[in-house]
């Protein structure tokens, strides 16, 4: 059993597990994570479509040698961003590196875990790229540069919606510009397959919210708002999260009751958690039934909402 969190209750069931395949990004890179690269680095499977891997790999080394801090975040970051890729188990399985120049980002990315190839982590580590790519470094087109012969990382890109730019015998060029990734997001297309829905007054007040708030959170509630179904406050169904409302949760075995609150509002004693936070932002716009993937406290959970217990829409409150 998970380790419970403040405020959670032990179950004796546990939530049905999901089927599709989950991926999170995490910027830390530790000495343990770098020496996991390297060893990635040093098989061959790996690197034989990665061009530069021999500089990658010296570059590792060097920044393992330079200092004994036990956080390596600073150096993976020179002349780009870095990230861990972690799988639903909160295992490493591989890395992605973003390097924009002018509006313009390009994207690296490697499943390092060979015994995890061909579980479709590919495209989920390319979703989560795209996000970051786009609503936090603001880019305006995405570049991914592939080995012709490498099937495998050119059918993940082509289903993730990148078109074929250019193409020479040593190397395709694929691109996701800006307004493309937004209507494939919107069209339910990329991102998570099940749909959310958010009421018109509530997606005027997190716009209004996320323009002055900053972090990784902030990041996902933009994501959300932008691939949301958005609905008339009398319109929305009454087994859907919206702000203000109370629903019971089940986050792995562990059992809590949450109010979604706005950030002025918000106090965990008393089960009021915040949009900006965690689990805030994982069940907007849920319904009852729906289970979601989801980072909380430095590990991957299943959140469930089991059921809504106060919608103020449905009691006719739709200004609260």
């Amino acid at each position: 059993m998970a380790k419970a969190m403040k405020g959670f209750h032990s179950l004796q069931t546990s939530v049905v597990k999901m089927k599709k395949p989950f991926v999170s990004l995490c910027p830390e890179i530790t000495r343990a994570h770098a020496l996991m690269l390297m060893d990635w680095l040093d098989d061959e499977r790996v690197t034989a479509y990665l061009s530069d891997s021999r500089h990658t790999s010296r570059f590792i080394e060097q920044a393992i040698d330079r200092t004994q801090l036990p956080i390596l975040t600073h150096l993976f970051n020179r002349g780009g961003r870095f990230f861990m890729a972690y799988d639903r188990h909160d295992t490493p399985v591989g890395f992605v590196r973003l390097v924009k120049s002018g509006t313009d980002c390009e994207i690296v990315l490697v499943i390092g875990d060979s015994d995890k190839w061909g579980r479709n982590l590919g495209a989920s580590t390319i979703r989560e790229g795209m996000k970051l790519a786009f609503l936090d470094m603001r880019a305006e087109k995405l570049i991914a540069k592939i080995h012709p012969d490498n099937v495998r990382s050119v059918k993940a890109f082509v289903r993730s919606g990148f078109l074929l730019e250019s193409e020479t015998p040593a190397l395709k060029c694929f691109s996701m510009p800006l307004g493309r990734y937004l209507q494939l997001l919107r069209a339910g297309d990329v991102g998570d397959s099940t749909r959310i829905y958010i009421t018109e007054i509530d997606k005027a007040r997190l716009e209004s919210l996320i323009a002055i708030e900053q972090g990784p959170v902030v990041v996902e509630i933009e994501h959300e708002l932008e691939r949301a179904i958005i609905v008339k406050p009398q319109q929305v169904a009454r087994n859907v999260v919206t702000m203000n409302s109370k629903a019971l949760l089940q986050v792995d075995e562990e059992e809590i009751e949450v109010a979604l609150v706005y950030p002025q509002d918000a106090d965990i004693s008393a089960g009021k958690h915040s949009v900006c936070s965690d689990i805030g932002a994982a069940i907007l716009g849920y319904r009852e039934g729906d289970v979601i993937d989801w980072r909380i406290a430095d590990r991957a959970c299943q959140i469930a909402i089991r059921k809504v217990l106060y919608q103020p829409e449905a009691v006719g409150h739709f200004h609260l």
